[in-house]
């Protein structure tokens, strides 16, 4: 077995290979001066079972570039299988059509990654499970839920807990959730006027004097953690937390969650925290690496993968 990473988050990459006791492969990714992606593989892969560790977070293009191109650099040099490891995969928002005459880009890029020469895909948390349908190589949808549970279980003993869907089309994730650590569920009615702003409508559920756990997969504006959270407590919620896997968190959008009524935004590092983000004072980054390297090791050795999150 061989681990290759890319640029997008190389602490997470080495936090893997730390924990499958595999060396990093060397590898070089790197810009010429019109910014083209130049990658040379350091040593033999030939007839190796390769995994390529690289989110296509921010800067995304080029990072799904770079994952791309190290794909064919492998490809050509004989690897016998390669596995694009995706911690974060982006573009899963664009997931249909939500109006005429606008693409699928989801699709798009599972094509782009499927004919650069990848055999498999092993990622985290989809936006919306179908997208591994998207594939025509087997596609693997780990779920940080077993993380996450833990670390509830570690840090809030109290029993009047009560997860929180920020809209209905979270409602699985959070209910998979609750019914992991035993806690009724609730869920946030919003309307969405414009991409980028939500406007809290109405709280479906009992949360008055409940500590609140809001989950979803992905937090970018921050807009609707903080309305649910504004929401919450008006409904006499004691105190609100956030589980999110994905920190997109563009924009101001750390400095908006810092200033927020959120006691505690907790989140992955799918997605390599930025300097504001550490320093935050309410947000807490929690590590998938023992998640993701067992998920290698499992398929390295063809055993099952979704035992993981019996």
């Amino acid at each position: 077995m061989k681990l290759v990473a890319g640029n997008s988050n190389r602490p997470l990459a080495e936090a893997i290979s730390q924990y499958l006791k595999v060396p990093l492969a060397r590898a070089t990714v790197r810009r010429f001066a019109d910014m083209e992606i130049f990658v040379e593989i350091g040593e033999n892969v030939r007839g190796e079972d390769v995994f390529v560790i690289q989110s296509t977070s921010y800067p995304t293009n080029d990072h799904l570039m770079e994952l791309l191109i190290i794909a064919d650099a492998l490809r050509r040099a004989s690897a016998r299988r390669i596995t694009a490891v995706i911690p974060y995969f982006g573009y899963a928002r664009q997931d249909r059509k939500p109006a005429a005459r606008t693409p699928i880009s989801a699709k798009l890029v599972a094509n782009l990654i499927t004919h650069s020469g990848v055999d498999r895909v092993l990622t985290l948390d989809l936006h919306a499970g179908q997208i591994q349908g998207f594939f025509d190589i087997p596609t693997d949808n780990l779920f940080a839920a077993p993380v996450m549970v833990r670390d509830v279980k570690d840090r809030m003993n109290h029993t009047d807990k009560v997860v929180v869907s920020p809209d209905v089309g979270g409602v699985v994730r959070a209910r998979a959730l609750a019914k992991r650590i035993d806690a009724p569920l609730a869920i946030v009615d919003k309307r969405r006027e414009r991409p980028g702003e939500s406007e809290v409508m109405n709280i479906i559920g009992d949360v008055a004097g409940r500590s609140c756990i809001l989950v979803d997969d992905i937090v970018d504006s921050g807009g609707t953690l903080c309305n649910a959270a504004d929401a919450l407590l008006d409904q006499g919620a004691k105190d609100v937390y956030a589980y999110i896997t994905h920190a997109v968190l563009s924009g101001g959008a750390v400095s908006r969650i810092a200033s927020s009524k959120l006691k505690e935004l907790v989140v992955t590092d799918s997605i390599q925290p930025t300097e504001a983000v550490k320093v935050a004072r309410n947000i807490r980054v929690i590590t998938i690496a023992p998640l993701m390297g067992e998920a290698i090791a499992r398929t390295a050795t063809e055993s099952s993968v979704s035992s993981l999150f019996d």
